[in-house]
């Protein structure tokens, strides 16, 4: 029974640090939340079909692949270099340092500073493939928090309190 609680309290905690990890690129952040949900999945406190867990893992799988994609995609799609992708990558991270504000205007000055660095003389290319960069890192930490909550609705809704009630058999 005090493992059922382990599993039960350690998919919760998964689940929470993972969609804090959606924002903070440090944290794996979809497959935290999804170790959450497979935790839970072993407690009897959940009742999760395994149907379900293995289509929310193929879904975090897919997502984790396209969060990757995504910013890349739309960075070359708006004339952006390799520059540009590891300037927004690395203004992510740098933008943690600063707050919420940092994680969320670091991608587009982080593409901004890369994309300037690999050619100063179109300003106007370096803002368009920084947006890119940008509307890339927002859609992809929009997709992780959706399936975020999504994963956080399903145990919630699987979490059942009748094994806590019954210490006598």
């Amino acid at each position: 029974m005090a493992f059922d609680v382990f599993l039960a309290v350690l998919g919760a905690i998964c689940l929470l640090v993972g969609t804090v990890g959606c924002v903070v690129p440090v944290l794996p952040g979809v497959v935290l939340a999804w170790a959450g949900l497979l935790s839970a999945y072993f407690s009897h406190y959940c009742d999760i079909p395994t149907v379900l867990l293995v289509a929310t893992g193929i879904t975090t799988a897919i997502v984790s692949v396209l969060d990757n994609l995504i910013p890349i995609y739309l960075t070359r799609k708006t004339g952006g270099s390799k520059a540009g992708s590891w300037g927004a990558t690395i203004g992510l991270i740098a933008g943690i340092f600063v707050g919420p504000w940092g994680i969320v205007l670091g991608p587009f000055v982080g593409a901004l500073v890369g994309e300037l660095i690999h050619d100063n003389r179109d300003m106007q290319r370096a803002f368009k493939s920084a947006g890119g960069a940008f509307l890339g890192f927002l859609l992809g930490t929009g997709l992780k928090l959706l399936v975020c909550g999504f994963l956080i609705w399903i145990y919630i809704e699987s979490f059942k309190l009748e094994p806590a009630f019954n210490f006598f058999g």
